[in-house]
C-alpha cells in the first residue's frame, strides 16, 4: 500500500520543460505513457499546481518527444505557476471543470499602447471561438493577432469558481480600466527561489514552519505539539526578513508583519493592546505567520532595562505565546542581530523553540545569491560570477546586492557623456549597448566591503610579493602556513592535517614584518584586520576582554581572515610580572586571547600573525603548538636581499643609468628594509635638486 502511494505521488510530480512544438498557454504536453499512468486522456482538462500556492488549468495533449517524467508548458503558463524550467509541478485531472456563463477579462496596459479598434473582435473572439479553452481566475494569457501580442488577465468567473472552460455561448466582458503591469509584478512575491546561499537554515525553517501550517495532523498522529516560535538571528542583511516572506508566500499563509518599534505607544497600556490585536488578527486568519522584526527592541532583557513599558511588553508577549492554542496554526517568527539582548524567558521551549543562525554564505552560497541578483541584469559575456563569488569573503546577501547595484552604476557612469539628461527619452541604441562587464564588477568590488566589518577597518591589502625585496625563505614558509590552507583546504582534509593557526614574526625594527603580513593577506585574497596592541586596553573593567572577543567574532564572520597583532609584546607579556591593576587588566586580556585562539573553529580559516621585536618577554603559553606555533625570524637583509629591496623600492621611479644598485647594496650593510627605503628616497630627492 505504501509503495503504491509513493509511486502515485511520484507519477503526478513532473519536471517543467520549455514547450518546443506548441507555444499555446492553454496547452500542456505530456508523454502518452505518463498520461496513461495518470488516467488522463487526450484533450482532458488538468489542474497544474506550482509555487506559492499558484495554480493554472491546461488542456493535456500527448507528445511522443517529451520525456516520461517531464511536462512541457510555455513561458506564460510558467509565469502563472511562478515556476521556472527544471522546477517541479503536480498534475491533477479536473473532474469538475464546467462551462463558464460569464467571464470578465481585461488587458494589461503596457501591451495595448498604440492599438486602435475593438480588442474583443481583433483578439479575444478569434482566440476563444470553438477552442474550448480552460481559464483560471487571476491568470494572465497571451493572444497573438496581426503584428502584435496582447496580454490579458482573467478577473472574474461566473459562476464563482476558480476555473472554467470557455464554451461558444460563454459571455466575455472586457469593459474596465486596463490592468497596470506594476500591480501584477508584486515586489513582495518572493519564494524559495529568491533566497540563495542558505541550504541548511532554509531546510530547517521549512520543516519547522511548513509542516505545522500545512500538515498539522503529522504532529497529532505522533502525539507531540508542533513548534510555536522560531528565532532567526544573524548579521544585518543576511536575509532574515526575506526568508520569512518566502515562507509565508510558499505556504500560502497569512503574513502579519510587526516592526518592533511600531508597537510602542506613549499611551499607557496601548503598546500591549497593539500586540494583543496582532495575535488576535493572526488567529482569525489562520494558518498564519506572525513575523516580529527587530524583536530585541520590544523584548529586551528585563533585568537590564529601566523602562516600565518595555517590561510590560515582554510580559505580554510571554503570556500571548503561552496562550496560543497548541494547534492554532499560528507560528511566531522573530528576527534579530542581537540574540543575547533578548529576555531569556522568551528563549525557552514552548515560546521560541528553535534558534536558527542565518550565517554568512560560503563561496557556493555567494554564487547562488549573485545569480539571483543578476538574473534580470544585462551582463556582458566576459562576466565571471564564479570569480566574483571567490573574491567576496564575508559578504552577506545585502552586500552582494549592493555590489551588483554598484556595478550597474559604474556601467551607467561610462555612458553619461553620450546621454543627454535634458531629453525626455534616451536613444534606444544607447540603452541596447549598455551591459555590465567584468571590469565594472571589479571596480565595484574595490568600493564595497562586508557590512559586518564596517566598524573595524578591514581591507584586502594592495601589497604583493613584488613590493617585498628578498626574504625568499620567509615568503615560502608563509605561503605554506597561510596561503595553502585557504586555496587548497581539501588537501589538508585528505591527509587529516589541521592547518597552523598562527605565526609570530620577530626581528629588528623596520625589517618588513607588517609588510609581509599585508602581502600574505593579499596573495590569498583574505580580509585583513590590523590591531595595534595598546588599542585593546581601556580603562573600564571587562571592556578590554570584550574588545578581544569582538575582534575574533568579526574575523570568524569574514573568514578567511588574517588578524595581525602589531606590537604584540604590549598585550602579551609574561603574566604576573606587573604590579598594580594595569597588570591585572593586561593579564586578563592575554587570558582572553589564549581562550579565543583555542576556541577558534577549525573549519573557519582565521590566521593570527603577531609581530614583535621583543620575543623574550612574550608569555610562553602563547607560543606553544596550536597557538602561535610558527616562529619566523625576519633578519636584517643580506647583500642580495638589499639589492632586491632597492629594485622593489625604485621600480616605479625614473632611475639614471649610472646608478649602480649593486654598489648601493654593498655600501648599506646593517640597514633594515625601512632604512633603505628612506636611503633610496634621499638619493632621489638629491637627484631632483641637482637637476
Amino acid at each position: 500500500m505504501a509503495s503504491a502511494a509513493t509511486s502515485k505521488k511520484a507519477a503526478n510530480r513532473l519536471v517543467v520543460e520549455e514547450a518546443t512544438t506548441n507555444d499555446d498557454n492553454s496547452v500542456c504536453n505530456l508523454h502518452p505513457a505518463t498520461m496513461k499512468k495518470l488516467s488522463i486522456f487526450q484533450g482532458d482538462i488538468v489542474l497544474l499546481k506550482g509555487k506559492h500556492r499558484h495554480n493554472t488549468v491546461c488542456m493535456a495533449l500527448a507528445d511522443d518527444t517529451c520525456d516520461g517524467h517531464k511536462l512541457r508548458i510555455n513561458k506564460v503558463a510558467r509565469s502563472n505557476l511562478r515556476v521556472r524550467i527544471t522546477d517541479v509541478v503536480s498534475v491533477h485531472l479536473c473532474h469538475d471543470a464546467k462551462f463558464g456563463k460569464r467571464v470578465h477579462i481585461l488587458p494589461l496596459d503596457d501591451t495595448i499602447e498604440g492599438i486602435t479598434g475593438n480588442l474583443f473582435d481583433a483578439y479575444l473572439k478569434p482566440h476563444f471561438v470553438d477552442a474550448f479553452r480552460p481559464v483560471h481566475k487571476g491568470d494572465l494569457f497571451l493572444v497573438r493577432g496581426g503584428m502584435r501580442s496582447v496580454e490579458f488577465k482573467v478577473m472574474e468567473i461566473d459562476p464563482a469558481v476558480d476555473y472554467c472552460v470557455m464554451a461558444p455561448d460563454t459571455e466575455i466582458f472586457c469593459e474596465g480600466e486596463p490592468v497596470k503591469r506594476e500591480d501584477e509584478e508584486r515586489l513582495d512575491d518572493v519564494g524559495y527561489d529568491d533566497v540563495g546561499g542558505m541550504g541548511k537554515p532554509l531546510t530547517l525553517i521549512r520543516e519547522l514552519v511548513e509542516l505545522p501550517l500545512r500538515h498539522p495532523q503529522i504532529f497529532k498522529s505522533i502525539g507531540v505539539k508542533p513548534p510555536k516560535g522560531i528565532l532567526l538571528y544573524g548579521l544585518p542583511g543576511s536575509g532574515k526578513t526575506l526568508i520569512a516572506r518566502a515562507v509565508a508566500n510558499e505556504t500560502g499563509a497569512f503574513f502579519f508583519l510587526i516592526n518592533g518599534p511600531e508597537i510602542m505607544s506613549k499611551m499607557a497600556g496601548e503598546s500591549e493592546s497593539n500586540l494583543r490585536k496582532a495575535f488576535e488578527e493572526a488567529e482569525k486568519n489562520a494558518p498564519s505567520i506572525i513575523f516580529i522584526d527587530e524583536i530585541d527592541s520590544i523584548a529586551p532583557n528585563r533585568e537590564k532595562t529601566h523602562g516600565e513599558v518595555e517590561r510590560r511588553i515582554v510580559s505580554q508577549l510571554l503570556t500571548l505565546m503561552d496562550g496560543m492554542k497548541a494547534r492554532a496554526h499560528v507560528i511566531v517568527m522573530g528576527a534579530t542581530n542581537r540574540p543575547n539582548s533578548i529576555d531569556p524567558a522568551l528563549r525557552r521551549f514552548g515560546r521560541f523553540d528553535r534558534e536558527i543562525d542565518i550565517g554568512v554564505p560560503d563561496e557556493v552560497g555567494r554564487l547562488e545569491v549573485l545569480r539571483i541578483h543578476t538574473k534580470n541584469m544585462k551582463l556582458d559575456e566576459d562576466v565571471n560570477l564564479e570569480m566574483v563569488a571567490k573574491d567576496t569573503h564575508g559578504y552577506v546577501g545585502a552586500d552582494l546586492a549592493a555590489l551588483c547595484t554598484e556595478a550597474a552604476l559604474q556601467c551607467i557612469r561610462e555612458k553619461m557623456d553620450v546621454i543627454d539628461l535634458e531629453d525626455d527619452t534616451i536613444n534606444a541604441e544607447i540603452l541596447n549597448s549598455m551591459a555590465v562587464t567584468n571590469d565594472h564588477l571589479k571596480t565595484a568590488l574595490v568600493g564595497t566591503n562586508p557590512s559586518a566589518l564596517r566598524e573595524t577597518v578591514v581591507e584586502v591589502p594592495n601589497v604583493s610579493w613584488t613590493d617585498i625585496g628578498g626574504l625568499d625563505g620567509v615568503k615560502r614558509e608563509l605561503q605554506e602556513t597561510v596561503q595553502y590552507p585557504v586555496e587548497h583546504p581539501e588537501k589538508f582534509e585528505k591527509f587529516g592535517m589541521s592547518p597552523s593557526k598562527g605565526v609570530l614574526f620577530y626581528g629588528p625594527p623596520g625589517c618588513g614584518k607588517t609588510l609581509l603580513a599585508k602581502a600574505i593577506a593579499n596573495e590569498c585574497q583574505a580580509n585583513f584586520i590590523s590591531i595595534k596592541g595598546p588599542e585593546l586596553l581601556t580603562m573600564w573593567f571587562g571592556e578590554s576582554e570584550a574588545n578581544v572577543r569582538e575582534i575574533f567574532d568579526k574575523a570568524r564572520q569574514s573568514a578567511p581572515c588574517v588578524l595581525f597583532f602589531d606590537e604584540l609584546d604590549s598585550i602579551a607579556t609574561q603574566r604576573g610580572g606587573r604590579v598594580g591593576d594595569a597588570g591585572g587588566a593586561a593579564d586578563r586580556v592575554l587570558n582572553q586571547l589564549l581562550t579565543e585562539m583555542d576556541g577558534m573553529n577549525a573549519k573557519k580559516t582565521v590566521f593570527i600573525i603577531g609581530a614583535t621585536n621583543r620575543p623574550d618577554i612574550i608569555d610562553s603559553a602563547l607560543l606553544r603548538p596550536g597557538r602561535l606555533d610558527q616562529l619566523i625570524y625576519i633578519p636584517l637583509p643580506d647583500e642580495a636581499s638589499r639589492h632586491q629591496i632597492f629594485k622593489a623600492c625604485l621600480r616605479k621611479s625614473p632611475v639614471a643609468k649610472d646608478v649602480d644598485l649593486g654598489a648601493l647594496a654593498r655600501f648599506t650593510t646593517g640597514f633594515s628594509e625601512e632604512g633603505e627605503r628612506h636611503h633610496g628616497g634621499g638619493r632621489r630627492a638629491g637627484r631632483g635638486r641637482g637637476g
